[in-house]
């Protein structure tokens, strides 16, 4: 037992959960002492077992829930508590909303040191209102894209997830949040790889065939891809195998193999190609059309990506004569949404694939106003400078490591009216409205967006405008 902890490794204890952590674990008290349970949630007093323990703080297993929740809901999904996919299918969807909104808070406060507003602000107040977070009406069924790992139980060619906190593949045939199209190719795909004998990629030993079959839809097109992702180039009865997908499924129409030889858990190696059909599908969110290739990096939840967009062309505050710089514009997704208002758009990636997506999604909506470029933005923002492009507003949508930080630094140097920033983690967006805060800018506001409902995942849109007191 280590000196000072109330409890020891097998102990069984009653404890209040008292909240919830970024990971969705329940964190209770025991005599002071912190415990993070799974499948706890706050407000519920629950006999947990305690698994580990650290100075600070341990982990327990939720044994039984003593006083449960008024938020706590049966999981819809038959094997929630095996897979790491949700985390949160226990706790009511309002629920999550409030504390997906609370988790952003948190964060603007502990990390960013900023005044969140209780209610909307008093004149002159500089406190940040955060609205309430943008959920969905039917928060099931919204991804766009499975990448299924597969391998072999029994014998048998199986595909599904790993079970969670290990690389060990639970064959599934149905996931509430995927799209039911992309259920039913995976299911269709694993009985024909059954049927021919088809061997699966084994992790020890480097051998087998099939590493992961990945399915895109479009959801306003119906349109779907398959990508076979194989360790090696050719895959035995190849004929047979796209005669019975085309036979058996007809709104597939495009069906790609990448080739991935490494022994890595990177799913895509350099290599893909059509087997069949077209390169790429197509989808459109909103009014603009996109093209979808096999490496396309497209937001998997469209109806709210929709939501997220429709915020942050709402916080540029676009009458149609700004010029704009999307950083980090990936295939163009948030830059041609910003171009139906505004005079010019600047997009920049480091992705070249990216670029060359983003080139031909432009013209396929017939936006010739749009300009992309290949690099990091902290390199050619002020390269763009230099040629005498100034920028009313600059839109980031980093990952979840947030800003370089030289870009936040060319942004103090470009000074535009507004900066919008579309955020995955609030904790790095915390840091880094810090960083702009102290060099001039002043958050108003930041709305929440649950692209990622069932999951500890949420994204964020903060409007940022200069602050024209001299500090």
């Amino acid at each position: 037992m280590i000196a000072g902890v109330p409890v020891a490794k097998n102990d069984e204890v009653v404890i209040d959960i008292i909240g919830m952590n970024h990971d969705g674990e329940g964190v209770g008290r025991a005599e002071g002492y912190t415990l993070f349970v799974a499948g706890a949630l706050p407000g519920e007093k629950a006999r947990v077992k305690v698994l580990k323990t650290k100075k600070q703080y341990g982990y327990a297993k939720l044994l039984d829930v003593v006083e449960a929740s008024a938020d706590r809901v049966a999981p819809p999904c038959p094997i929630y508590d095996k897979c790491g996919g949700c985390q949160l299918q226990h706790f009511g969807y309002d629920a999550q909303l409030t504390w997906k909104r609370q988790h952003v808070v948190d964060a603007l406060e502990r990390i960013g040191k900023l005044r969140v507003a209780e209610g909307a602000p008093a004149g002159g107040d500089h406190a940040v209102v955060v609205r309430p977070t943008l959920g969905m009406a039917e928060p099931w069924r919204y991804r766009n894209k499975a990448q299924v790992p597969v391998g072999v139980t029994d014998g048998a060619l199986v595909g599904g997830f790993y079970a969670r906190g290990s690389h060990r593949i639970v064959d599934m045939e149905t996931c509430l949040i995927q799209h039911e199209s992309n259920d039913d190719v995976v299911s269709r795909v694993k009985a024909i790889g059954r049927r021919l004998g088809i061997t699966a990629y084994d992790e020890e030993t480097g051998k087998g065939l099939l590493r992961h079959v990945v399915v895109k839809v479009g959801f306003r097109t119906g349109e779907m891809m398959l990508v076979l992702v194989t360790n090696g180039d050719r895959i035995p009865h190849e004929d047979e195998w796209i005669a019975a997908i085309r036979e058996e499924m007809p709104s597939v129409v495009s069906i790609c193999q990448n080739v991935n030889t490494r022994q890595t858990n990177v799913i895509f190696g350099d290599v893909t190609r059509a087997l069949w059909g077209r390169e790429v599908i197509f989808d459109s969110i909103g009014d603009v059309k996109f093209a979808i290739s096999a490496r396309s990096f497209y937001q998997v939840n469209p109806l709210q990506t929709e939501v997220l967009y429709g915020k942050t062309v709402e916080y540029a505050g676009l009458s149609g004569q700004e010029t704009v710089i999307d950083a980090y514009c990936g295939i163009g997704t948030i830059s041609l949404f910003l171009a139906q208002h505004a005079k010019r758009v600047y997009g920049v990636e480091i992705v070249k694939e990216a670029i060359e997506d983003a080139r031909v999604n432009a013209e396929l909506n017939g936006m010739s106003h749009v300009t992309f470029e290949v690099g990091a933005s902290e390199d050619i923002i002020p390269a763009w400078k230099e040629q005498g492009i100034e920028a009313d507003v600059i839109v980031v949508d980093p990952p979840r490591k947030g800003c370089d930080p030289r870009l936040l630094d060319t942004i103090l140097e470009m000074k535009p009216e507004r900066v919008v920033y579309v955020s995955c983690n609030p904790a790095t967006l915390a840091r880094d409205l810090r960083l702009l805060e102290d060099g001039g800018y002043r958050t108003v506001e930041v709305t929440p967006v649950d692209m990622f409902p069932h999951t500890v995942h949420v994204e964020s849109v903060a409007l940022l405008v200069r602050d024209f007191v001299e500090l």
